[in-house]
């Protein structure tokens, strides 16, 4: 069966490449301050120093993740589950409360987006000469600036591979490696994958990746409803839409506010026009009230033709922002972050893992003495060392023997050791559970616990 294509023989429009016009209003300075606060938190960060060392480190080979005075290993995965789940519900807040200010603000693919597009007009100038120079043929300018732009996306997509790979790897050794020449093929390999990623991404799929690729942009009218802020057009004030002289009341010229300049799409990231709707494609950026109030400003009209508003505003129903849904994703939020604050400021700073030796179910000593062999774990999530001693609960006149009366282990650190449990003749019962502590010598009343199965004869 055979598809027909469309006019001209294709079957789809071939892309074209969107000239995001620059402005200058709020949204436009809070969309800056967003993007030097988040690149500045990510280039940073790897650089601070905390007791020592890298404040914020994600080590992998020893199974450790550095958050500032923080120590977190994988028993402590839940929290990890706990923050994805903080997310997830922070977006819902934020979506119900003012539509996809993730998306406009603090989006990687916004952020990272906004850089490449600075050091683009900074290479090759405004909107219109960015579109003459692409229409132009090749010229020793035209080279320079072009390579001056690659130039630029190069060095700043590698700058941003290095420093992810400085979240796993500590990024002064990393630097010094860099520097020599020495660096490891996996470090090699994650800095030119993630600055490929970074300049396809932020130089050229742009708003490709937030129409096709993410997608959010697909299910957020799940959690849109007629209250929820969205950047909006005044259908009602600006039709009908046209041009104008300057000084024109529009009403008596029968035209409404718009005057059709089309610079609120001139300046869209995604090439949408606002004035048809809201579309999936808006990624609340606002960079269209900006150009809209400018316009407003200079033809003498009132400013919020676009703006930020509901859907029920605009059909003429009062502004209900703050509802239900608003205050439950609000108290939940609330919950959840004091409850993961409680949980890592109370977390128990030692734990235990007992597994015992599978050889041997059970072994009779000369003196009639039952013996289990475990091998147990002690972890050490502290930031200092301590001395641990091992007892096994519920398992009435056992014994705990080691290689030494107590273990030692040394901070942020695990230690395991092989143990043996021993209980005196007359005493066997088949199996029973019993737990087995540790409790560190120099605070006896914390107490880290794992339970496990002591086998003898019936």
């Amino acid at each position: 069966m055979s598809v027909p294509a469309a006019a001209g023989g294709v079957l789809y429009e071939a892309h074209r490449k969107v000239y995001a016009r620059e402005v200058s209003g709020v949204f436009a300075r809070l969309r800056i301050m967003a993007t030097v606060a988040l690149l500045g938190i990510f280039y940073g960060l790897p650089w601070l120093r905390w007791n020592g060392r890298q404040a914020v480190l994600f080590d992998l080979p020893a199974r450790k993740f550095f958050l500032f005075g923080l120590t977190l290993f994988p028993q402590d995965f839940y929290l990890l589950t706990w923050l994805l789940i903080i997310a997830a519900l922070s977006l819902f807040f934020f979506t119900a409360l003012a539509g996809r200010l993730w998306c406009g603000y603090a989006c990687p693919q916004t952020v990272w987006t906004e850089v490449f597009v600075w050091m683009e007009r900074l290479a090759e100038g405004s909107r219109s000469r960015q579109m003459k120079l692409d229409k132009a043929s090749w010229s020793k300018e035209k080279a320079a600036r072009k390579t001056a732009k690659q130039a630029m996306w190069i060095g700043f997509a590698l700058l941003t591979g290095v420093t992810f790979v400085g979240y796993f790897s500590p990024i002064e050794g990393l630097s010094v490696r860099i520097a020599s020449g020495g660096l490891r093929f996996w470090e090699t390999f994650w800095i030119l994958f993630y600055g490929f990623a970074t300049y396809g991404n932020a130089g050229y799929l742009r708003e490709q990746v937030c129409k096709y690729m993410c997608p959010y942009a697909r299910f957020q009218s799940a959690m849109f409803d007629r209250h929820t802020l969205i950047i909006s057009y005044d259908g009602a004030r600006g039709e009908p839409r046209g041009a104008r002289g300057r000084g024109t009341v529009a009403r008596q010229a029968a035209l409404g506010d718009c005057v059709d300049c089309t610079l609120c799409v001139q300046a869209c990231p995604t090439g949408i026009d606002i004035r048809k709707g809201l579309q999936y494609e808006c990624i609340a950026c606002a960079a269209c009230i900006d150009a809209c109030d400018s316009v407003m400003d200079k033809v003498g009209y009132p400013r919020g033709l676009v703006r930020y508003s509901t859907q029920a505003e605009i059909d003429g129903a009062p502004k209900r922002t703050l509802r239900p849904r608003v205050f439950v994703y609000g108290a939940l939020l609330a919950v959840l972050l004091s409850g993961f604050a409680y949980a890592v400021t109370h977390r128990m700073p030692f734990d235990i893992d007992v597994l015992r030796d599978r050889n041997t179910l059970y072994r009779e000593l000369d003196d009639g003495r039952i013996e289990n062999v475990f091998t147990v774990r002690i972890i050490n999530k502290d930031q200092k060392a301590h001395e641990f001693r091992l007892t096994a609960e519920n398992l009435p006149n056992a014994t705990v023997d080691g290689d030494s009366p107590t273990i030692s282990v040394a901070a942020e650190d695990v230690r395991t050791a092989v143990v043996r449990v021993r209980i005196p003749p007359g005493e066997q019962h088949g199996g029973r559970t019993f737990t087995m502590t540790a409790r560190p010598l120099d605070r006896p009343l914390l107490v880290a616990a794992s339970r496990a199965r002591f086998f003898s004869e019936p």
